[in-house]
């Protein structure tokens, strides 16, 4: 049973424990792998889609957020934090970073 379904995507399978995913992305031109859970790069996607841009893009504005923190996390930490905060982690107002 799911606790809070408001956090997941809808197509979350019946078992999201899943090891994390290595994929590469790039930023301001340089390429990085992030490893995250496949249910974290399906809410990502998502997240994209509903802004309307590409992936790589979104992570470059979270990691561009993350930066200005007072203790910068790990980007693949700061995608989760900004997933389960509904893109709110840093910017306040809700919208995409």
């Amino acid at each position: 049973m799911r606790s809070h379904p408001a956090l997941y995507p809808a197509s979350m399978p019946e078992n999201p424990y899943h090891p994390p995913v290595k994929r590469s992305v790039q930023i301001a031109g340089h390429k990085t792998s992030i490893s995250l859970e496949p249910l974290f790069w399906d809410m990502l996607k998502q997240a994209a889609q509903r802004a309307g841009l590409p992936i790589n893009a979104l992570v470059g504005q979270i990691d561009a957020e993350r930066i200005k923190s007072p203790t910068p996390p790990g980007l693949a930490s700061a995608i989760r934090v900004w997933l389960v905060t509904g893109g709110r982690s840093g910017s306040g107002d809700g919208s995409p970073v």
